[in-house]
């Protein structure tokens, strides 16, 4: 069996709850190790050593932090009452962002599963999402989604490339799920040109892409749209796939997210980012 290493940062809300029941779902045919992670927040004035013992600057009250920290590690210990044993729990201080993207890095995980609340409006193009924000930086895939997807059966995955960007992919993750789930994988170009001309060419670089990347039962699709995540939400809504999966750059800004960065705020189905090459 596929063995999958899943960290799940937690904040112990209901979106975290759907993360939980996403990995429970990969878990029916892969090996997964899950872990949860909590972040508490705080400036960096404050500090834990490894026997769990505050340090601050001393304009924040130990005492206060030390509260925060026992009603975490309270909330921590229950995820595993309620969930397993065999789960695995950390607790650490620092920024949000910053110290899951660190602890993710340095653990080997193939996987980071987050729940996200979505953006709209001038939220998305303030502070964005958490998890758009993990998604822009990480060089671990992220799966995020919105609600309770344990019904989920994963048969179609839509992998959504610009296949005119030549080479080959870290996609090792796609590959375990693959191995696990055996589903279709259906190759997505998005042009908002007429492509009748350059039909032949795409294709020619979708199954090069294929060769390159050691993918086959491969369905490809070609949709003229305006913009990739208009194409993204109309294929969808003409073929009901199961879980997108697409790569970032990992570009975005104050006042501009990527099309994976707007799925991700906007899109009702999992979605799985990854960094380009």
């Amino acid at each position: 069996m596929e063995k999958l290493k899943v960290l799940i940062p937690t904040d112990f809300s209901v979106q975290a709850e759907y993360a939980f029941l996403m990995v429970k779902k990969l878990a029916e045919k892969a090996e997964v190790e899950t872990h949860f992670l909590h972040v508490l927040n705080v400036p960096d004035t404050v500090s834990m050593d490894l026997q769990g013992n505050i340090q601050t600057c001393g304009e924040i009250d130990v005492k206060y932090i030390v509260s925060q920290k026992e009603i975490a590690e309270r909330k921590l210990n229950n995820l595993k009452s309620l969930y397993g044993a065999h789960l695995n729990v950390k607790l650490l201080l620092g920024k949000t962002t910053e110290t899951i993207l660190d602890f993710s890095h340095g653990g080997g995980f193939d996987l980071i599963v987050m729940g996200t609340k979505g953006a709209w409006g001038m939220k998305e193009k303030i502070s964005g999402t958490e998890t758009q924000m993990i998604a822009r930086k990480s060089k671990v895939p992220v799966l995020s989604l919105m609600c309770d997807r344990s019904d989920l059966l994963i048969k179609n995955i839509l992998l959504v490339h610009n296949f005119h960007e030549k080479g080959s992919q870290d996609l090792s993750f796609l590959h375990k799920l693959i191995k696990a789930f055996q589903p279709k994988i259906h190759f997505l170009h998005i042009t908002p040109e007429r492509t009748d001309a350059r039909l032949e060419e795409i294709k020619d670089a979708m199954n090069s892409f294929a060769l390159i990347n050691q993918l086959d039962n491969v369905a490809m699709h070609i949709l003229n749209d305006k913009d990739v995540e208009n194409g993204v939400i109309h294929f969808n809504q003409m073929n009901d796939v199961d879980m997108v999966c697409i790569g970032t750059h990992g570009k975005g800004s104050l006042f501009h997210s990527s099309a994976t960065e707007k799925l991700i705020n906007h899109m009702f189905k999992p979605i799985i980012s990854f960094h380009l090459n």
